[in-house]
């Protein structure tokens, strides 16, 4: 798909699964765990914890009764490690192309503090952004109008671009203020995959794209 841009333009980013994959999050979590529960030997470990992931068994109550462990310590662990994760290819290539024609990059994204902007320092991009939006920040998450609105007070703009990939929350308030709601197409890897339950009007995105190599800056 075309996006024109001119610096009138914002363009607004979900983080989870549309940068990166949030399971590569989850990953780096467990092998950081993993290294602290058993550093000599956290490989089987880590194998293990993510096979439980898998069959969808508990993985911290599992842990907590194997290593007696307090769950608190183990979902501490969880947020605040130091993420190993990589964006997309083409990612770099859009905000470079975006920042080229004078446009305004920004986030849109649920999640803690703490936890999100390390993600965003683990991706590299701090710098790439204007404006970031985070849910325990501002203290709504989507698909709450006030997360999109602080966008539209922070940057002002003529048109304004949404891409993310959870068609439950993420293109409802866009679609009511207005802005051009773009769906990146599951990759078979995403942590929310039930987007076929929420292709009504109101939840469906304007367009999709398969990658970031499906769009255009104009």
């Amino acid at each position: 798909m075309d996006i024109k841009v001119d610096t009138n333009t914002v363009v607004v980013f979900d983080l989870d699964d549309t940068l990166y994959n949030e399971l590569d999050f989850l990953k780096s979590a467990y092998r950081s765990i993993a290294k602290f529960l058993d550093l000599d030997n956290w490989k089987p470990l880590y194998s293990k914890m993510f096979s439980l992931y898998r069959c969808k068994i508990n993985v911290f109550k599992t842990l907590a009764e194997s290593h007696n462990i307090e769950l608190s310590v183990l979902v501490d662990l969880y947020r605040n490690h130091q993420p190993e994760i990589e964006l997309f290819e083409g990612v770099l290539d859009i905000f470079e192309a975006i920042q080229s024609k004078g446009g305004n990059i920004a986030i849109i994204t649920d999640g803690r503090s703490k936890t999100q902007r390390a993600k965003l320092k683990s991706l590299g991009i701090l710098n790439d952004l204007d404006f970031i939006v985070i849910s325990e920040e501002i203290g709504t998450e989507k698909p709450d109008l006030a997360n999109f609105k602080a966008i539209e007070q922070a940057l002002s703009g003529v048109q304004y671009y949404y891409i993310a990939d959870n068609l439950k929350k993420d293109f409802i308030a866009p679609n009511t203020l207005g802005w051009k709601s773009v769906a990146l197409i599951d990759n078979g890897k995403n942590i929310h995959f039930e987007s076929h339950k929420f292709s009504n009007v109101e939840c469906a995105p304007n367009d999709y794209i398969l990658d970031f190599k499906d769009i255009k800056i104009l």
